[in-house]
């Protein structure tokens, strides 16, 4: 019995005890759910807060954006206001102006309408005097209209016979003589518009050495060096006592000008032995030739000649290293083809085919050491091998008059050569020379009393000389450019003519304090 109790008060004693473990877990529940309930609620409204305030600085940013939109918008409107204003301003000046000029020209019409009035109101008075003079004539003299008109008229027609012939014989010498001087006019005119810079060269060149040391290098044990040297470059190299100089020599200034940058290539390197000399001056000639290329190309190019043949491009970027009396033979030409140009374009005749004629008419001397012959018979040959025009081709041929000329590109190119070589500074002239001329210009000039400065201008055909204005005067002016003109005369020789301009200046100063 006892066990049985004891049993059952086990058991009740499990029940109430899982009861009451259940009722605290439920209730543990109950509380953790309440609780996420409340965190969820709290992060709700923060974010919902969050939110809020985004949205209000974004409407704040939108809303300054949009003020700050207006505000230009606002500004643009009052500038254009303005605008407007000062339009309207204008344009109302522009109306009272008009409205002036309106009165102005009614005023001018209404006098003019009266002045008309009174003028044919005149007209009609001499014509009545007139035609009253003509009958008193006839009366006087008898005859009739008629009669009259021809004798008049058998009259005039003797004088003008026998003026006929002394008119056009005035007329022929007066035709020849324009034409003489718009012949001067063209070249004269065609020489001043075109003026090129004179280049004056030697058959010589020197390099720079660092140091005397460096010429032993140079020359090499035994000479090897500057044999091999001058066999690859085939020029002379002087090396003598000159410190700090080694000249190189050749009547070939292209292989002048390759053996010079080879040299100083060598130089600069350091290695100086046959097998470098050989791979140095094989670099040098190869950029020698694309810079002949490129020379030929830029001088087509200033010249105005397009699609000309690359081998014909060539031999003229050679004539860069030519020189012809201390000519620079490819300016030379440059200068020919612009001043043949220019006086084709006085004849009425095409420039481009004269800038081309003139371009090409020295190219023989690029060849001419290469082919027997002179430059002309060489110069042609090459263009009309290279698909030259005929014009171009006799250009070249008879640019100095060894043959007929057939064409008359072939005369204006022998003008424009004769042109460019006997200009001041040209070839009939060393620099040296040029110079002393102008000196002896400037000096003569301010041998006369009262000359502050003189200036020789435009290659030597012009000086100009300024005068003291407290001694001369201008009458005084006048005289003195007379008599400097005269005293260079009988002084000087020189090409063409020289103009004296006397200046004479006056200034007047004030000092507001």
């Amino acid at each position: 019995m006892d066990k049985y109790v004891l049993a059952g008060i086990g058991l009740v004693v499990g029940a109430v005890v899982g009861y009451i473990i259940d009722r605290l877990l439920k209730g543990q529940a109950h509380r953790t759910r309440e609780e996420l309930i409340k965190d969820a609620e709290r992060e709700a409204e923060n974010l919902l807060r969050s939110k809020e305030l985004e949205a209000k600085e974004e409407f704040l940013k939108r809303r300054e954006q949009l003020e700050n939109e207006l505000g230009q918008l606002r500004e643009s409107i009052r500038q254009q206001e303005r605008q407007l204003d000062k339009r309207d301003a204008i344009l109302s000046e522009q109306q009272e102006n008009l409205k002036k000029r309106e009165r102005m020209v009614e005023q001018t019409q209404q006098r003019m309408s009266d002045r008309t009035k009174h003028l044919e109101t005149r007209e009609k008075e001499l014509e009545r005097i007139i035609r009253q003079e003509q009958d008193e004539l006839h009366n006087i003299s008898g005859l009739s209209r008629e009669e009259a008109s021809q004798r008049l008229l058998k009259r005039f027609e003797q004088e003008l016979k026998n003026e006929t012939g002394s008119l056009l014989l005035k007329q022929q010498q007066e035709i020849k003589q324009e034409s003489e001087k718009q012949a001067r006019e063209i070249v004269g005119m065609a020489l001043q518009r075109y003026a090129s810079a004179h280049t004056s060269e030697t058959t010589v060149a020197t390099v720079d050495i660092p140091s005397d040391e460096m010429k032993g290098r140079i020359i090499g044990r035994e000479g090897r060096n500057i044999r091999a040297f001058e066999k690859e470059t085939g020029v002379d190299v002087i090396v003598d006592d000159t410190p700090g100089v080694v000249v190189v020599s050749a009547f070939d200034t292209v292989r002048r000008e390759i053996a010079k940058i080879s040299l100083q290539k060598l130089i600069q390197d350091g290695r100086i032995h046959p097998a470098r000399i050989e791979e140095v001056v094989r670099e040098t000639r190869e950029e020698t030739d694309q810079r002949i290329q490129q020379l030929g190309q830029a001088a087509a190019e200033e010249a105005g000649v397009a699609g000309a043949h690359e081998k014909l491009i060539y031999l003229m970027g050679r004539l860069q290293f030519r020189v012809s009396y201390s000519q620079n033979v490819l300016r030379h030409s440059i200068e020919v083809a612009h001043l043949t140009a220019m006086m084709a374009e006085q004849f009425g005749l095409d420039p481009v085919l004269a800038r081309r004629c003139g371009f090409f008419h020295d190219i023989g001397k690029a060849a001419d050491h290469e082919m027997e012959g002179g430059h002309p018979a060489i110069g042609a040959d090459l263009l009309k091998r290279y698909g030259e025009s005929a014009e171009v081709v006799h250009a070249a041929f008879g640019h100095h008059d060894d043959i007929r000329p057939e064409y008359i590109f072939t005369v204006l190119t022998a003008a424009a050569d004769a042109c460019s070589a006997s200009r001041p500074g040209a070839r009939r002239e060393t620099l040296e020379k040029y110079i002393r001329r102008l000196e002896e210009l400037e000096a003569i000039a301010l041998g006369f009393p009262g000359v502050n400065e003189v200036y020789a201008v435009q290659a030597g055909r012009e000086v100009r000389v300024i005068v003291d204005p407290k001694e001369i005067n201008d009458r005084e002016a006048a005289k003195m450019a007379r008599d400097i003109a005269k005293t260079i005369e009988e002084n000087m020789t020189y090409p063409g003519e020289v103009k004296v301009v006397v200046m004479r200046e006056v200034r007047t100063v004030g000092v507001a304090r």
